[in-house]
């Protein structure tokens, strides 16, 4: 199998994190920007754009409100897919796996390293709810940076979502939209990975 050049390498992971390494130097904004997929509870899909914080050994990484509609959907159903894409770089990765919730230490270095109204935020913040104006958003912000001062506590529903893949994809632009594709897959998450080349 010809997998040289931006293929190469025995593992996913580092290949993701070469590429995102990549798209920080020529993607405008927010390269680690992943569009994640989730269903509710009667199948019916839902995405939105979120930030990737980490790409670990084994798993993706990122933080949101453990009772926003995703959180609710991410938990209800153990399973994620989610899509990185870059224009500038004209690749793509595509992960499909299993969720975890990360609701520890690394989930409280990552809220602790956020700005101060990033942190008041997420309190504020009923992330998915009907909300009555942004004055009222803004003044929740206020009361709690009263209450809080300068180092507010991780809120216990708020926190980290591990997607741990059974399939990576990796795509990149070719001439005459003859593109390359590399799959990634496994049965279970102890499985050795399954590499294939896939038409365009």
């Amino acid at each position: 199998m010809d997998r040289t050049g931006i293929f190469a390498g025995d593992n996913p992971f580092e290949i993701a994190r070469r590429w995102l390494g990549e798209a920080e130097v020529s993607e405008v904004n927010d390269p680690n920007a992943i569009a994640l997929a989730s269903v509710d509870a009667d199948g019916l899909p839902n995405v939105r754009m979120v930030l990737l914080k980490d790409i670990e050994p084994a798993a993706f990484v990122f933080y949101t409100n453990y009772g926003s509609a995703k959180g609710q959907e991410l938990d209800a159903s153990g399973k994620a897919a989610f899509v990185l894409h870059w224009k500038s770089l004209r690749r793509q990765i595509r992960v499909r796996g299993l969720v975890t919730r990360e609701d520890g230490e690394a989930a409280d270095l990552y809220y602790q390293s956020r700005s101060l109204t990033s942190r008041l935020g997420a309190w504020a913040s009923e992330q998915s709810r009907p909300l009555a104006s942004r004055g009222k958003l803004m003044a929740d912000v206020a009361a709690l940076g009263v209450k809080f001062g300068t180092n507010p506590p991780r809120p216990p529903f708020w926190g980290g979502y591990r997607v741990t893949p059974l399939e990576v994809e990796f795509w990149a632009d070719g001439a005459y939209r003859l593109h390359d594709r590399f799959r990634w897959s496994r049965q279970a998450i102890e499985n050795e990975w399954n590499i294939k080349r896939l038409n365009p």
